[in-house]
């Protein structure tokens, strides 16, 4: 059965001028990649090395009938903030966007009550983390334009109520170049205002999965995460996520996991494939026979970005996970028509 060592707390996850490696399940006071000595191979000047410097805050949110996405990107030569809102009984996808050239902004250091928000032109997005009082908020409002009708949300992951166990981890694409990610699954409770209608969600009801980066990626980049919330059929709240990336020394230390009951287990090395076109159906797979999924795509979107310096590939289908998952302890666990997401994303920037 794989295991992985959840390691002492740490204050950051750079020691020294040096990035750590691990696992751990407090989250760091401070996330400063900046503070790493020569992250590359030849001296660069600060304000470069943060170029380099990318990171995003993404949020999950779903019931039994509607699923959200929120993204806020801070890539350095572009940010952006995205909001997807989609009814599973309609079959209905709104889509908020708003990419920006430039950076104007970075998003906290800290999780521990800091605050972040992307205002433009008819769109609002702010997040405001207090994980000192084991809650994250969310806020969106985005005004009606054209056909799009008008969307108002405001949401709070509750890490206390659920029992939740962060995982955070720190890992190296090579010697002096990480990836920092903090991941949690919490009851959520949310209210919608969209298209004249109020949507209330109830945190016994409602899942969500958060998740803070922060990464030196390589100039090349391509990764593939799959997510899922649910419950069981003994009404256990439960959600996964998983990674393929370019990271080092995946056994030992990878990004992927499992929530029963607000429990970690850490998850081994998966390879997540498609065999067709953008319809066709994706195998999660590990080799120790804890992942065996199947992701089978309801709805699809992919953006393109393509320049001299910049191309940007994302494709981002909404679907249902079925297969079984086992938890640290070796315990089944059924997946049956779970919704969830993956994003693959090809960078060049």
């Amino acid at each position: 059965m794989y295991t992985r060592e959840i390691l002492e707390d740490r204050h950051s996850p750079v020691e020294d001028g040096l990035p750590l490696q691990g696992t751990w399940t407090r989250a760091f006071e401070e996330v400063d990649l900046l503070g790493i000595h020569r992250p590359f191979s030849f001296p660069i000047p600060r304000g470069l090395k943060n170029f380099r410097l990318k990171e995003w805050l993404t949020f999950t949110i779903q019931n039994d009938r509607f699923f959200i996405r929120a993204r806020l990107s801070n890539l350095k030569l572009l940010h952006d903030a995205m909001v997807i809102f989609y009814d599973k009984e309609s079959g209905e996808r709104q889509i908020f966007q708003k990419l920006v050239p430039g950076s104007s902004w970075k998003l906290p250091n800290s999780l521990y009550n800091s605050s972040v928000d992307s205002r433009s032109y008819g769109f609002f997005f702010r997040i405001h983390n207090w994980l000192d009082t084991n809650s994250i908020k969310l806020e969106l409002d985005i005004k009606e334009r054209g056909k799009r009708a008008a969307f108002t949300a405001h949401a709070a992951f509750d890490l206390a109520s659920a029992n939740t166990v962060p995982q955070i981890t720190n890992q190296l694409f090579s010697e002096r170049r990480s990836m920092y990610t903090f991941k949690a699954i919490t009851e959520v409770s949310a209210d919608i205002v969209t298209g004249g209608s109020h949507i209330q969600l109830y945190p016994k009801t409602t899942s969500g999965l958060f998740c803070d980066y922060k990464a030196y990626l390589p100039y090349r980049m391509r990764s593939t995460w799959a997510a899922g919330l649910g419950f069981d059929g003994d009404n256990r709240r439960f959600g996964f996520s998983l990674a393929e990336n370019q990271i080092k020394e995946q056994f030992k230390n990878n990004e992927n996991a499992l929530w029963l009951e607000g429990e970690l287990s850490s998850l081994p090395p998966v390879k997540i494939t498609r065999s067709n076109g953008h319809d066709s159906d994706w195998i999660i797979q590990d080799m120790e026979g804890m992942v065996d999924l199947i992701f089978t795509p309801k709805d699809y979107k992919r953006d393109i970005m393509n320049s001299i310096i910049v191309h940007v590939d994302y494709e981002n289908p909404l679907g249902v996970f079925n297969g079984q998952l086992l938890d640290a302890h070796g315990r089944e666990l059924p997946i049956k028509n779970v919704w969830g997401a993956i994003d693959k994303v090809a960078l060049r920037l």
